[in-house]
């Protein structure tokens, strides 16, 4: 099949020395954790009549390079060990486009077999669209084996009952803080705080002219903004659909207040000097880069740049208080469980058992352990049992053990509007977010329109989405 050049190629021979030796070639960067990636006996037996086949595979790009060519290492060991073909391509979940794309191929029957990718943010769509074959019975083999998965994909993951995605492995929710300059200023270290006191603490430890800005969250275009103005609404009572996830429901005093509280923070010249430059244009990556050079008192992000901070040896690690999140006036908990990136079989897969085996080798043992240290705190073990298959995961990092009890929060976590998080798989929602509909908003608000006008305004655009998914209104 003719490859696409809007993915990022990766491509494992499992019969071929060539295939091998070109792709040690061509890498660059990090180099992959050692880990000794064995296959188990039980899987080699089950791909002995699998032989030969090939499967295609896309991979949700992680943030850590290190972990990327270590998931590159385990595919290419499980194709070694059973004779079998993986051809894996990265993509980018920040692109817009990734669900259209992959819908489109399994329309035009040229899709991949599997992909990996956030269950919270696409598998519902995907499901919505037809696009996903039904894998209970590898979930429920993998109880077997492994215990439950993190609570948060019995939410994402299953439909009427069904499962629709595999759980691979676990990524938390999480906000950073410098706690050296809180300390500086006598500001207390807590598992959460307000979103009123994070804005209040911003700026008292803010100094400019030291380059220290205490607000590193940015209302621009990208999923950290897009999950930033979401967790404030949320926590200010609002939300975007009903607990059904089919009905809309954004426009509300709520929903208006919380945005009147962002939109303050980007315009009231009082905040002016938490703010660092650029912020208004920032990206995915920006607040990671920025949280690295030090000058950032607050951000809020996956595990992904407490990863980069200690595989670099970067000197903030020492200084970073990780915390469970923001509370508001409508809830005293952090809407914190995480999600997971999840493994899915397209339908039309050419190889569906292979896939199937592929998913079952890569979430556990060492297939697993080698992506954890490449990305560490950033991927964990979706399943319970899987936490205790390595001291790694008790002892590697201070912040393993809140990372576990974040995949067994009891859910839903209720908030006193009604709305019970995490809502019920909506297609709707789905696609509004990563139309940037939200921070399409926002920006409006920054540009002078008044906080219940932008609301009232975006609140029509998501109706015509989620008729668009086939929700009318």
């Amino acid at each position: 099949m003719e490859e696409k050049t809007d993915w990022s190629r990766r491509r494992f021979l499992g019969m071929s020395a060539l295939g091998v030796l070109g792709l040690a070639a061509c890498e660059s960067g990090p180099a992959a954790p050692q880990v000794d990636v064995q296959v188990p006996k039980e899987l080699l037996d089950q791909a002995a009549g699998l032989r030969g086949g090939s499967v295609g595979m896309l991979s949700q790009k992680l943030y850590s390079e290190a972990a990327n060519q270590a998931l590159d290492k385990s595919l290419q060991v499980f194709a070694q060990a059973t004779g079998t073909t993986i051809r894996n391509d990265l993509v980018s979940g920040d692109a817009g486009d990734m669900v259209a794309k992959m819908d489109a191929e399994v329309k035009a029957g040229t899709n991949r077999d599997l992909a990996f990718m956030s269950d919270r943010r696409f598998v519902g769509q995907l499901h919505n669209l037809g696009a996903l074959t039904d894998v209970t019975d590898v979930v429920e083999e993998m109880r077997k084996l492994y215990g439950e998965p993190a609570t948060e994909a019995t939410n994402y993951c299953v439909f009427d009952g069904r499962w629709y995605a595999i759980p691979y492995h676990f990524i938390a929710a999480g906000m950073y803080l410098r706690k050296d300059w809180y300390e500086e200023k006598g500001l207390p270290l807590k598992l959460h705080y307000t979103w009123e006191e994070l804005r209040d603490n911003a700026l008292a430890v803010s100094d400019p002219a030291k380059r220290r800005f205490g607000w590193g969250l940015t209302v621009n275009r990208s999923g950290d903004a897009n999950g930033f103005i979401a967790n404030v609404i949320n926590c200010y009572g609002g939300a975007i659909a009903d607990n059904t996830g089919r009905k809309v429901v954004f426009n509300s005093p709520e929903t208006v207040a919380a945005v009147e509280f962002i939109g303050d923070i980007y315009t009231n010249p009082k905040y002016t000097p938490m703010l660092p430059p650029g912020i208004g244009s920032w990206t995915d990556s920006s607040n990671n880069e920025n949280w690295l050079a030090q000058i950032l008192g607050l951000t809020l992000n996956q595990f992904s740049v407490y990863a980069d901070s200690k595989t670099k040896n970067n000197p903030v690690y020492a200084n970073t208080h990780p915390f469970n999140g923001a509370t508001g006036p409508a809830i005293d908990r952090p809407l914190a469980y995480g999600e997971s990136n999840s493994f899915v079989v397209f339908k039309g897969a050419k190889n569906p058992d292979l896939a199937k085996l592929v998913a079952k080798f890569m979430v556990s043992g060492s297939a697993l352990l080698g992506v954890a240290k490449g990305a560490p705190c950033l991927v964990n073990p979706a399943w319970d049992k899987v936490w205790d298959s390595d001291p790694y995961y008790t002892s590697g990092d201070p912040a393993f053990a809140a990372l576990r009890e974040q995949t067994r929060v009891p859910l839903p976590l209720t908030t006193t509007t009604g709305y019970a998080f995490p809502q019920a798989p909506s297609p709707g929602e789905q696609a509004a977010t990563a139309a940037y509909l939200l921070t399409d908003m926002m920006q409006a608000v920054i540009q002078g329109t008044r906080p219940a006008d932008a609301v009232a305004s975006t609140h029509a655009r998501i109706v015509q989405v989620f008729e668009q998914q086939g929700y009318k209104q």
